[in-house]
């Protein structure tokens, strides 16, 4: 049995528990533990595998005395607090590719749930209701899609849209003009993405760049009738503001799997009849979570061995 100690808090996979069985890793399994249970366990573990439910706080870190590494299963790292880690040296890697395809295709089929109104479609037949004259959705074909984030999953998202005939616009903080356009996407300015796009689609991080990107003041320079999707990161979009662009018209509909406050279930946005709402389970499929579980696993054992590391986030 190796000397290293592994704890899980947010589930895991059997594929990546397999992998830790096969190299006789210890690890235990404590899916869904509370915060001040984690505080007093940490110290006996050498590395630590979350999902975004868990907080890795400078408290958790503070007691942490025995942890080298913190792997995320899946893409985002907003939960985890990078710079005490680094101050700490615990190194934070992720899994950055093993979702791409189910979230893009999560953006696609909120995409198109929401201009065929497929959930009002749904549930008034189920009670009962025939829809047939009433509903009139709007196509995909001919539209631009302004993508904003065209990394694996923006780019991956574009290249599905121009399948459907959408020309595909696309915004970063990072790529060049020139790797924009290698993903098959048309490079422009923040602005000018804001103005030219019949559909918005987020895919980037939430840092403090990013966060509330999507605010009153770039609506107001947004076509009349824009649709919005993300299924990126809670708190890229001001949801006051798109709250009050969907009442007013400006936007004509949006769709989120993703939200400031999650589970958001109070929240008079997700209640509102032009939002599509879905519980942040963008990289929720069978596939996903057995090669999300298969990378951190690898990824983690590889930073407790000291050898390189594809996905290191600090």
């Amino acid at each position: 049995m190796s000397a290293w100690k592994i704890l899980l808090t947010d589930g895991l996979s059997d594929t990546g528990k397999a992998i830790l069985t096969s190299k006789n890793i210890a690890f235990d399994d404590k899916k869904g533990i509370e915060a001040k249970d984690l505080l007093e366990c940490i110290a006996d573990y050498d590395a630590l595998i979350v999902r975004g439910r868990t907080k890795v706080t400078p408290e958790v870190l503070a007691k942490a005395s025995k942890l080298k590494v913190v792997g995320r299963c899946g893409v985002g790292v907003d939960n985890i607090n990078l710079e005490a880690a680094k101050e700490k040296g615990v190194i934070v890697v992720n899994a950055p590719i093993a979702t791409t395809i189910a979230v893009a295709e999560h953006a696609m089929a909120l995409m198109l749930a929401m201009v065929r109104e497929i959930t009002k479609a749904d549930s008034g037949l189920k009670a009962g209701i025939w829809y047939k004259n009433e509903i009139k959705g709007n196509e995909l074909y001919g539209k631009t899609l302004g993508v904003i984030g065209f990394g694996r999953i923006g780019s991956t998202v574009g290249s599905y849209a121009k399948a459907f005939g959408m020309k595909v616009i696309a915004y970063d903080l990072v790529a060049t003009p020139e790797q924009i356009k290698e993903h098959g996407g048309e490079p422009v300015s923040f602005d000018e993405l804001l103005q030219k796009a019949d559909f918005i689609t987020l895919h980037v991080p939430l840092t403090d760049t990013t966060r509330h990107m999507i605010n009153a003041g770039a609506i107001a320079k947004m076509k009349d009738g824009v649709r919005i999707i993300s299924a990126a990161r809670g708190g890229v979009i001001d949801e006051i503001a798109l709250l009050q662009a969907l009442e007013s018209g400006k936007i004509a509909s949006a769709a989120l799997d993703v939200f400031e406050k999650e589970p958001p279930l109070d929240s008079p946005l997700v209640k509102h009849p032009k939002l599509i709402a879905t519980p942040h389970i963008g990289g929720e499929t069978q596939e996903a979570q057995k090669r999300a579980s298969a990378d951190i696993v690898n990824e983690v054992l590889a930073a407790l061995e000291g050898e390189p590391l594809r996905w290191r986030v600090a």
